[in-house]
């Protein structure tokens, strides 16, 4: 599974991104698609994670009711929709690809290569 990122960039606080994460190759064992975020000096941590279908996602708490994940199984992609930014929320945004339900991102085999997000005061 090849992941590429994109749609990262500067906002100013409370404004808004939608990152994209297009994927190609053999991604049929690897349906589970996940967003992840290392800002400068910290470890890289869980973002959102959606299932194959769609229909199942779940949010870090720090993101929940601003941020939305989605996917568009037709065009092998999953999207970031990122509102209500906050500086915190810099970072840089990687989509990555597994075949299981985990949250733990040492568990992903499949990394994009991430894409700058930075929000200003």
């Amino acid at each position: 599974v090849q992941l590429q990122a994109s749609g990262g960039g500067l906002v100013q606080a409370g404004g808004s991104l939608r990152l994209s994460c297009a994927s190609s190759g053999r991604a049929a064992s690897n349906s589970i698609r996940a967003w992840f975020r290392q800002a400068p000096g910290k470890e890289r941590e869980f973002v959102a994670i959606i299932n194959a279908k769609g229909n199942t996602i779940y949010y870090t708490d720090s993101v929940e009711g601003r941020f939305t994940i989605s996917r568009d199984n037709a065009k092998n992609t999953v999207y970031l929709q990122m509102n209500s930014l906050k500086p915190e929320d810099t970072a840089v945004y990687y989509c990555a690809a597994a075949a299981v339900w985990t949250t733990r991102h040492s568990e992903y085999e499949y990394w994009g290569q991430g894409t700058h997000v930075t929000v200003s005061s």
